[in-house]
């Protein structure tokens, strides 16, 4: 008898820690918010630090002292790189963890190991987001963000849109922002003449998002022809990486043709030469640039960009024909952060996308604009909760 009486206490014991299981067990996919209790506030808290022994303790112990729960924690130490990641999300009593606390327990922590970066934000109580749309004429980037804000799926707030195609009162972009309160800016403009009044439209932004916004600038070139009927490139009088990197670039190269070697229609070297090369005397090409040195000297904040993945091999104009025509079996998108070296800045995310013989060119483009979205997506999404950290000189760390 007392052996059954111990059986049946054991299997009620046992029954009662299954039910606080399952009900404190986050499913793969469920959101934070429905498996925890109305009165707890969920966190999050990311720290970049020399490696060391007992860092993860004293994470976990800040959060414990003050009454909170780990929900998930990522670590992260590069083999023989004397590094340290780590991303936690944790619930906690506001009430017994007041927000200014929380600050200031988490910077003592990161004063005692040295801490590169020691981040904490609570999405219920820290305001969202400041973020500026820049845009040019694709729209395809931009409609998605601003309905997937509209549905709640970004947790930012938009002070505005700006972009160097006008757009008229009855497009279904204006329309959307004049039903939404959120100011559109349409700056005109050749080169970065206009970037001090871009400046002041975003000071007040905490990043920016590129949805497919380019700059044209416009290039003339003149040379002498050697061989009229196989022209060939040679390399300029002005070097084209000297040209590269001045700010403003200047509006002319003198290039003399002395060596047999092909001419390609464009030069990719950090900007993308486009348009064609005449055949007598002189070159009109545009190349494309994003956002000068200058500006990013002086805005100072991130900026995320989104572009095909059909770079380097199709560069130039329409380069999703150029794909199609080449036959390619897989396209992507690459979203990243802009440096002052065009589309080469550390990668935040990266998607692809099958395509076949039986796509004609409309669904192959079709294709490749879906992936730019969701990839931009994504890339705006993890950024927002913390997950991306700088990592070495040109990669991150996305959790």
């Amino acid at each position: 008898m007392p052996l059954l009486r111990r059986l049946s206490s054991s299997l009620q014991q046992v029954v009662k820690f299954t039910n606080r299981s399952f009900k404190s067990l986050k499913f793969p996919g469920e959101p934070i918010e429905s498996s925890v209790s109305p009165t707890l506030t969920h966190g999050i808290h990311v720290f970049h630090c020399p490696d060391g022994v007992g860092i993860v303790a004293k994470l976990s112990e800040c959060i414990a002292s003050r009454g909170g729960n780990i929900l998930a924690a990522d670590v992260f130490v590069p083999e023989k790189k004397n590094v340290f990641y780590s991303r936690s999300e944790f619930i906690f009593d506001p009430i017994k963890w007041p927000r200014e606390q929380m600050d200031e327990d988490f910077f003592k922590l990161s004063k005692m190991f040295n801490a590169m970066r020691s981040v904490v934000r609570v999405p219920d109580i820290d305001p969202k987001y400041k973020v500026a749309v820049l845009a040019s004429k694709q729209e395809h980037c931009l409609v998605d963000f601003l309905y997937g804000w509209q549905e709640g799926k970004l947790p930012v707030e938009i002070t505005c849109v700006i972009s160097n195609h006008d757009r008229g009162p009855n497009s279904h972009v204006i329309r959307f922002l004049e039903r939404h309160g959120i100011p559109y800016h349409y700056l005109c403009a050749k080169e970065n003449e206009r970037e001090e009044e871009l400046l002041e439209l975003v000071q007040n932004t905490d990043f920016l998002v590129l949805a497919r916004y380019m700059q044209k600038n416009l290039l003339v070139a003149t040379f002498d022809v050697i061989h009229p009927d196989d022209l060939h490139i040679a390399a300029p009088i002005q070097s084209l990486s000297g040209w590269l990197h001045s700010n403003p670039p200047p509006q002319s190269v003198m290039c003399v043709f002395v060596q047999p070697v092909p001419l390609q229609k464009e030069a990719y070297l950090g900007y993308k030469l486009l348009e064609s090369l005449s055949s007598k005397g002189s070159l009109t090409s545009y190349f494309n640039m994003i956002l000068s040195g200058k500006f990013l000297r002086s805005y100072g904040k991130d900026v995320i960009n989104i572009h095909h993945g059909l770079l380097p091999s199709f560069k130039g104009g329409k380069p999703a024909k150029q794909a199609f025509d080449a036959g390619v079996k897989l396209i992507g998108a690459t979203s990243h952060f802009v440096t002052e070296e065009l589309d080469a800045g550390p990668i935040i995310e990266q998607m692809v996308e099958r395509v076949s013989h039986r796509d004609n060119l409309r669904t192959f483009v079709q294709k490749s604009e879906d992936v730019e979205k969701q990839c931009l997506a994504k890339a705006i999404k993890s950024y927002c909760e913390l997950r991306v950290l700088p990592y070495e000189m040109n990669k991150t760390v996305v959790f």
